[in-house]
């Protein structure tokens, strides 16, 4: 087995750790790990990921490999999001919650073959996740195998994205290609390499793109080869400074900031994925019934500012003079070219006429449903 890290001074480097330093990238720690935060500037990346492509190192995700003849139930069981209805070839996006009704983590599960699933876990919480699921595993027919060391992951994301896969080869492969669909590949056939090939169609910037996931030791030849194909489509390495710039502005939850576990996904507006009618039991379902009965405490909403001041995680939103809630994540805006944001405020709190306070100045907000580039 090829390892995908290796560690030194206490930081974990993922197979793409030299194809960034070539590229110039700054690299910053983040999740235990020496990853890339822009490589010619943010505002660049970002325009360049919305107006054509951007090619992203996800490698510090974790993977985690569920088998058995009780995998789909097991799933079932610690997702809220309905497992059951995935058919070999699909994925979903998921919260699992705990008992109280907060989120664990929020995944995509991938259901390869039947009996089969990959899923994708947060850096920050892999090792927690992983604990995790083995835990509720022994209640069930299957084994959890953590796969982290056995992938890296490129995010290639934008309106060129698939221009650039069809001119790598991928062609007849990608053609049917739906969202959130998968296909595994031999990369011989492309030139890609050695090994297995996993093609998702998924994504976390608000663009259409797909996950590449690959055996370590074909990173960095695979993201030359793209960045080279995709010269002419207007292709660029992007960092996570675009990245997290990206998934604010069409509204996407980012663990730590929209999510938590004190913060439910009907809290977080991801109601759409808590599946209360179905007859399965999940963990926290009962709670988010009730919350849901009931209304949930608080609710997520995004926001412009009305002036140049970007307001950070923590910064207290105000209804008048009553505090309301409080940012959770805070970017600018490189299409809007304002200041955006989110905040977890009461659920009784108006839409309008709301400000932030920013070292004792208070900035008007307006309140707008994702995407907020659009």
């Amino acid at each position: 087995m090829q390892c995908k890290v290796y560690c030194m001074a206490e930081l974990l480097k993922t197979p793409l750790y030299d194809f960034h330093q070539k590229h110039g990238a700054r690299l910053v720690p983040f999740a235990g790990y020496e990853m890339p935060v822009q490589y010619a500037g943010i505002l660049q990346e970002h325009r360049s990921v919305r107006g054509a492509a951007g090619l992203f190192d996800v490698s510090h995700m974790g993977e985690a490999r569920v088998t058995g003849p009780q995998a789909g139930a097991f799933l079932d069981y610690l997702a809220c999001n309905d497992v059951s209805q995935l058919v070999p070839g699909r994925a979903v996006y998921s919260p699992l919650c705990n008992e109280a009704g907060g989120v664990v983590d929020d995944v995509i599960i991938y259901c390869v073959d039947k009996d089969n699933f990959l899923v994708v876990l947060n850096a920050s919480n892999a090792a927690k996740d992983l604990a995790w699921l083995k835990h509720y595993a022994r209640d069930f027919d299957c084994e959890v195998a953590d796969e982290s060391d056995d992938w890296a992951l490129l995010a290639l994301q934008g309106p060129k994205a698939f221009a650039v896969l069809e001119e790598a080869g991928f062609r007849g492969d990608i053609e049917h290609l739906r969202r959130f669909s998968l296909i595994s590949l031999n990369a011989r056939t492309v030139d890609f390499g050695k090994g297995e090939l996993i093609i998702s169609r998924t994504g976390y910037t608000g663009e259409d793109g797909v996950e590449i996931f690959c055996r370590p030791g074909d990173a960095e030849h695979i993201a030359t080869r793209l960045l080279e194909i995709g010269a002419g489509d207007g292709l660029v390495p992007a960092g996570l400074g675009a990245r997290d710039s990206l998934r604010l502005e069409a509204g996407y939850p980012l663990y730590g900031h929209e999510i938590e576990d004190d913060i439910s996904p009907l809290e977080a507006g991801l109601g759409w994925t808590v599946k209360l009618q179905t007859p399965t039991d999940f963990i926290g379902k009962a709670m988010l019934k009730a919350q849901k009965q009931d209304g949930p405490p608080r609710r997520l909403i995004h926001f412009i500012v009305e002036d140049r001041r970007i307001a950070r995680p923590g910064t207290p939103v105000l209804d008048g003079d009553f505090e309301a809630g409080t940012v959770v994540s805070g970017a600018q805006s490189p299409i809007l070219e304002k200041p955006i944001g989110s905040a977890l405020v009461k659920s009784n709190t108006p839409s309008e006429n709301l400000t932030v306070d920013i070292r004792g100045n208070r900035l008007p907000i307006t309140v707008k449903k994702p995407p907020l580039h659009q």
